[in-house]
């Protein structure tokens, strides 16, 4: 039962049997929302006056593709040939047995690349060739969105541009090298902290520039509208996923759900198909630094305020006078002073849970899922992982963990790091 093919579906992607989602078309659109981009009072377009075109044409582009089940067949045929979709679940044993809990995983670090990026730079990549947009930028972190967005670019033919923060670029060599290697031409930017929100600016002044025959890739759910509803409407297949995967396995829905949360694409797409299941709590972790107590950290769920930051207002990283702040994390994917909007709404209205996790916490939890369970995580996930020790969980409780990037990328730091 749990792998049959539906008939509406065709032969394009393995459904699971939820019976609220009853068709692709279901599963992956509709991706416009009667809220104009608004999640509570987050979100909006707060970009210039050159870019309104761009995104009112990106936003037409989406809004003709979710009613083209051409397009939808196409996207979900390659989320099975080149994404490598569905993704499993595991159990973690070992970790379980040890906190007394059923510990599960979602194990989108077994996508092609490495990690969830892909579905969203997949989605974004045909929405792209549809508008007739040869030309491809992106921003990177950690470097497995920048991957990603090489990745889609060689495989359509179309010309890719990355920008990486000179931090990163040091830090993260071997997924600056794999972009290369693709096809990618990654230019590093040296301005303010070197980091993934210096890189969004460039990214942004390249579009601002060259609009007229550029797409901008947005890597996670952050952004004017439509980008994060559309990110979310790409990276949802997650827990549309993990939620029939726990149905089949364990015959109920997890008690929580986690997952790490920088601009939050991941966790997003993770936590969609459980929102309105009132038994499961949603978690976030974020990057507590040195500890958000010593201002070195990029946790705005946290102990952020809200304002506008990259064409959207959410909780963000701000001194009194709105200027942004600094950020520090271990994790390049996470170090990051704002977040996505939807994430703001689930946190004011508190659906969901958010809690810094700092870097030695992490590194703790990338050496225990690895020793435990022989999965190395990236530091990202480790993040998520970290919250199993650091919440009181009642026992025997079933937890369901995101996993969402594996951890080659980072082994170069971790070695430097551990004393092993």
């Amino acid at each position: 039962m749990f792998a049959r093919n539906l008939a509406s579906l065709g032969a394009q992607i393995v459904a699971f049997g939820i019976a609220r989602v009853d068709s692709l078309h279901n599963l992956v659109m509709p991706l416009a929302h009667p809220s104009a981009g608004r999640f509570g009072d987050f979100g909006g377009r707060y970009v210039p006056e050159t870019l309104i075109p761009a995104l009112d044409e990106l936003e037409a582009a989406v809004e003709e593709a979710a009613g083209d089940q051409a397009f939808i067949a196409e996207l979900t045929g390659h989320w099975k040939t080149t994404i490598g979709r569905p993704t499993p679940i595991t159990e973690a044993r070992r970790l379980g047995a040890e906190l007394g809990l059923c510990i599960w995983i979602k194990r989108e670090d077994l996508c092609h690349t490495g990690s969830h990026k892909l579905n969203n730079a997949l989605g974004q990549a045909l929405l792209a060739r549809r508008m007739g947009k040869r030309r491809i930028i992106a921003e990177t972190g950690a470097g497995q969105h920048g991957v990603a967005a090489a990745t889609v670019c060689a495989l359509f033919g179309l010309e890719c541009v990355v920008y990486m923060g000179e931090e990163d670029v040091r830090r993260l060599e071997l997924n600056v090298f794999r972009m290369k290697l693709l096809g990618a031409t990654v230019v590093p930017v040296s301005s303010g902290t070197r980091t993934l929100k210096d890189a969004t600016n460039e990214a942004m002044r390249d579009w601002v520039t060259n609009v007229a025959d550029t797409h901008y890739i947005v890597g996670s759910c952050v952004g004017p509208h439509p980008y994060p509803l559309m990110v979310r409407s790409f990276q949802k297949v997650i827990s549309f996923e993990a939620r029939a995967q726990m149905l089949e396995a364990v015959q109920r829905l997890p008690d929580a759900c986690i997952a790490c949360v920088g601009g939050g694409s991941n966790a997003i797409g993770f936590f969609h198909h459980f929102e309105k299941d009132e038994s499961v709590r949603l978690i976030g972790a974020e990057a507590g630094g040195e500890g958000v107590e010593t201002g070195k950290h990029a946790s705005p769920l946290t102990a952020g305020e809200p304002g506008v930051l990259h064409g959207s207002y959410s909780y963000l990283m701000q001194d009194e006078d709105g200027q942004i702040l600094d950020t520090h994390s271990i994790s390049a994917g996470l170090d990051y002073p704002g977040v996505g909007p939807e994430h703001s709404y689930l946190r004011d209205t508190g659906r969901a849970d958010y809690y810094a996790v700092t870097d030695n916490e992490a590194l703790g939890a990338f050496v225990w899922l690895a020793r435990s369970e022989g999965i190395i995580p990236a530091f990202e996930s480790a993040h998520a992982f970290a919250l199993l020790k650091k919440l009181a969980f009642e026992n025997g409780s079933t937890i369901l963990v995101n996993l969402s990037g594996r951890g080659d990328k980072d082994m170069e730091t971790a070695s430097r790091l551990l004393n092993l």
